[in-house]
């Protein structure tokens, strides 16, 4: 645009000025995909089939997210209870109802993208997220069969029944929770499933 008033003012003819600027608008029009195509090229690369130790790392025990890492931590808290150590407890599982309730939201949230796309991948995704619901509702019993030795009735009771919600009374580990919020004083009549 500056270049434009400078030829205005430096003489050449105002017809000539203008097919100039009509070049200078209608270029960037016509090629709109041309000029944005350069600024984001990027090459296209495929996953690798064997993906390194290094790009794995999520698997491994150590890492801080991911099911391996929540089972790592509900270990350490069975060590812990195994020595009445309680407080010690309650904060490994704390901690791995957590990471395996974040995992499992980021496994549902991808699958989420993927569906229309990749079947396999969605179905891959939610069996993934299924895995680390599960896992964690494991964590959540062991949370609060820990509260109830600790005499805390009132972390333990919100926890059981988020088992139970989660696991449905006929499962075994929903029928466990359930028989605890019984025991508990929390629920009047027992439960039994049919067939026992």
């Amino acid at each position: 645009m500056v270049s434009l008033m400078k030829a205005l003012l430096s003489g050449v003819s105002p017809k000539a000025v203008a097919i100039a600027a009509a070049s200078a608008i209608a270029l960037p029009m016509a090629l709109p995909h041309a000029t944005s195509a350069q600024s984001i090229d990027v090459p296209e690369t495929q996953p690798p089939t064997a993906a390194s130790g290094a790009a794995r790392a999520v698997e491994q025990s150590n890492s801080p997210i991911g099911i391996a890492a929540g089972q790592s931590l509900m270990s350490q808290a069975e060590s812990a209870i195994s020595s009445q150590n309680y407080t010690a407890a309650a904060q490994n599982l704390v901690e791995a109802r957590k990471a395996l309730n974040d995992v499992s939201t980021y496994y549902q949230n991808l699958s989420g993208v993927f569906v229309g796309i990749d079947s396999r991948v969605t179905s891959d995704l939610r069996d993934l997220a299924l895995e680390a619901a599960q896992v964690r509702d494991q964590a959540s019993y062991q949370l609060a069969v820990v509260y109830r030795a600790q005499s805390r009735p009132d972390l333990a009771v919100p926890l059981l029944v988020e088992v139970v919600g989660s696991q449905q009374p006929t499962r075994s580990l929903g029928q466990q929770a359930y028989q605890q919020l019984y025991e508990l004083g929390f629920v009047g009549i027992p439960y039994e499933a049919p067939g026992q």
